[in-house]
């Protein structure tokens, strides 16, 4: 009798444990079926996030930033500081601005925007002329302000500003130029007109035109990069191109400081 008790029992506990699976299997089932159906419904949909708000992306869709450096200048031929100074382009520097609007007037343009000085409008210009497109002026975009460097060569700025200086080279995102800008400063500023495109522009081909510092320091802030490295890590010449794509995992470094769309004439120019 205790046997068939203990049979019993040990059934029992089976055909619960039979069940349980059996129900663990349908809930499973149902959980794939609903995956399923819901890759099924966005498949030919990318989920991008961008500042904490998800939208919904075609494929092959996505917003991507042109980064250009003006073009050459009497400061970025000879090295010398020049942030708040404004000058304009040379002769060769207005050759590249046309070379590069050559190269890319046949692209679809959403919108252009441009630091509002004399140098980047003009670099800005050729392309927004053939593109039909107004150029948009933002103060974050100006290059950073050097204070008492400005115009000075570097050999006078290490004679005349060494302690300064050497900070500056070591950690240029906290310590400034003698009564200038910070890299966090800068980063702060930017920002703001890159989230500016973001929210206006998901999708589509956005031109920025700015300045060395300031274009090594977005690409910082959006790719992750230490702001106190901007100097070490990346460099664009004048007249380069970098591009950025915002896709399903976010900022995409595509291209970094291209010159090709320049004559090799003008990319053999000597300069910074």
């Amino acid at each position: 009798m205790q046997q068939c008790d203990r049979n019993l029992t040990i059934s029992s506990f089976l055909a619960i444990g039979i069940h349980h699976l059996k129900l663990n299997v349908e809930i499973i089932a149902r959980q794939m079926l609903a995956q399923d159906r819901e890759r099924q419904n966005i498949k030919n949909e990318k989920r991008y996030r961008i500042c904490d708000r998800l939208t919904y992306l075609p494929e092959n869709m996505s917003l991507k930033l042109y980064l250009l450096r003006h073009g050459e200048t009497i400061y970025s031929r000879t090295g010398g500081y020049c942030g708040d100074l404004d000058p304009e382009l040379t002769t060769e520097g207005k050759e590249m601005a046309e070379a590069f609007a050559d190269a890319y007037k046949s692209l679809h343009w959403a919108a252009i925007y441009a630091s509002p000085m004399q140098r980047t409008i003009a670099t800005a210009k050729p392309l927004a002329d053939a593109a039909e497109i107004a150029m948009q002026l933002r103060d974050g975009l100006k290059e950073i302000r050097y204070g008492e460097w400005e115009g000075q060569t570097v050999e006078f700025v290490k004679q005349h500003y060494n302690d300064d200086y050497v900070r500056w080279l070591t950690e240029p995102a906290w310590n400034p130029p003698t009564g200038g800008e910070t890299a966090v400063q800068i980063a702060s500023r930017a920002n703001l007109v890159i989230t500016e495109i973001e929210q206006k522009h998901s999708t589509g081909n956005v031109l920025v035109v700015s300045h060395k510092a300031t274009i090594r320091i977005i690409l910082c802030n959006l790719l992750g990069i230490d702001l106190g490295r901007y100097r070490d890590r990346i460099n664009v010449l004048a007249a380069s191109l970098s591009i950025v794509k915002f896709d399903v995992h976010g900022p995409l470094l595509e291209v970094l400081g291209d010159r090709y769309h320049l004559p090799e004439r003008l990319r053999n120019l000597s300069g910074t």
